[in-house]
């Protein structure tokens, strides 16, 4: 008996054919349903944006709220710290992740909006740097945001306001690994700032709860702590005097031309920081907001 007169089985791909036009169309729907690589942004119509992380995508901001860098006072050394890491970022050369922490309303975020807008304004840089806010719930996606931005020609400020985290919150690692970047390490084009009211980014409470629990306590702490050593720049920020308040108050009043006498603008001052029970540059733009508000002026 030949090869050839044995008996032949059924060609299988025949057998298949609506198997696999079936297999098919499958494949072609889920082709349709699965997003397209999110392409580069295209960040040359304004220098601020917010990141959405769940459209995957940057929002132009038309108008930064911000305040002039000169009306910033009591933070004359960290201001002139900020500065000079961002002016050497924005020509190009080494700069820092920079963390600034401390007291409540006293310019922070102001501070980060004013120097990308004095820096840009003053042409430092081959291009104008980008200021990109992330909000505290999207930290996770930073590592997209940041694979975006790498091959881009600009340079980038990725900041997040009042970053902190909470028990449970695992989040923190996300932000750890974009800081020290993994294989491809940190964009050269992109630096991170975030301000927050804690040196550690993480609750007390929460640091004592991983000591008294883990087999090696000083790991465990020491993997929750080490995240602000991420920062290169640790800037802080604490309550300001009455001094410091007052000049902060004045400084306004004389940039916005607020009608009141010297000694009026004191006293009204103090008893409104009095009553709010803080001395701070939030309290006295609060205080200078109200002012020119009862002189039916806009500011």
């Amino acid at each position: 008996m030949t090869l050839a007169s044995l008996p032949q089985k059924p060609d299988a791909m025949t057998q298949s054919d609506p198997t696999i036009a079936l297999l098919a169309r499958i494949a072609d729907a889920l082709d349709r349903m699965s997003p397209p690589p999110p392409a580069r942004p295209d960040v040359t119509g304004t220098d601020a944006f917010v990141w959405h992380a769940r459209e995957v995508r940057l929002q132009p901001v038309l108008k930064v709220n911000r305040v002039e860098l000169g009306l910033l006072k009591g933070v004359d050394r960290v201001r002139d710290l900020l500065a000079d890491n961002t002016e050497r970022f924005a020509r190009g050369f080494a700069a820092n992740n920079v963390l600034l922490w401390g007291a409540r309303g006293m310019g922070k975020s102001s501070l980060v909006k004013s120097i990308h807008a004095d820096v840009n304004a003053r042409k430092l840089g081959r291009l104008p740097m980008k200021l990109i806010e992330i909000h505290r719930e999207d930290i996770e996606s930073l590592p997209t945001l940041m694979g975006l931005l790498r091959q881009d020609p600009h340079r980038f400020i990725v900041f997040c306001d009042d970053l902190s985290f909470d028990n449970n919150d695992t989040s923190y690692k996300s932000l750890k690994a974009a800081l020290d970047g993994g294989v491809e390490g940190r964009p050269e084009n992109v630096a991170f700032y975030a301000t927050s009211n804690r040196r550690h980014l993480l609750p007390r409470d929460m640091m004592e709860n991983e000591r008294s629990t883990s087999i090696n306590p000083g790991e465990a702490v020491e993997e929750k702590v080490s995240l602000s050593d991420r920062f290169g720049l640790w800037l802080g920020f604490h309550k300001c005097s009455q001094d410091e308040y007052l000049e902060m108050v004045e400084g306004y009043a004389t940039h916005f031309g607020l009608r009141i006498g010297p000694e009026t603008l004191r006293a009204e001052a103090l008893e409104w920081a009095t009553t709010r029970g803080s001395r701070s540059g939030r309290t006295a733009w609060q205080y200078i907001t109200d002012l020119a508000g009862r002189q039916e002026q806009r500011l």
